[in-house]
């Protein structure tokens, strides 16, 4: 028995999506886009383009819909550091703005540099 199809940002299950995925399926719980190298089976940070499919145009957008052929959904392709919600200021300037700004400034740039 094959592993169940789940959502790669949330985890959510994906039985209820016709197959084969079309490029402007989106998953019901989350709202991620589903035709996405994020869910291919092909999909490999470790390989050159993130692609394991050689003859594939490279896709720059990992997690944004793409007209892809090779694109195979593949069960497992959700990872819990996908899980977080996308926040647009991380996109923007990176790092962790859902992380509340420390009130003590001093104290954070003494534990950065040393006390002198």
């Amino acid at each position: 028995m094959s592993a169940e199809l789940v959502c790669w940002r949330c985890g959510a299950s994906l039985k209820a999506q016709p197959m084969p995925l079309g490029r402007r399926a989106e998953c019901l719980a989350c709202g991620a886009e589903l035709h996405v190298c994020r869910l291919c089976r092909h999909y490999d940070t470790a390989k050159a383009k993130q692609c394991r499919e050689r003859a594939a145009d490279e896709v720059r957008d990992k997690t944004r819909a793409n007209f892809c052929d090779w694109f195979t959904p593949a069960a497992g392709a959700f990872k819990a550091d996908s899980a977080q919600p996308a926040n647009p200021l991380n996109d923007l300037f990176g790092g962790n703005a859902d992380k509340a700004p420390s009130t003590d400034a001093r104290g954070e740039l003494e534990k950065l540099f040393g006390k002198r």
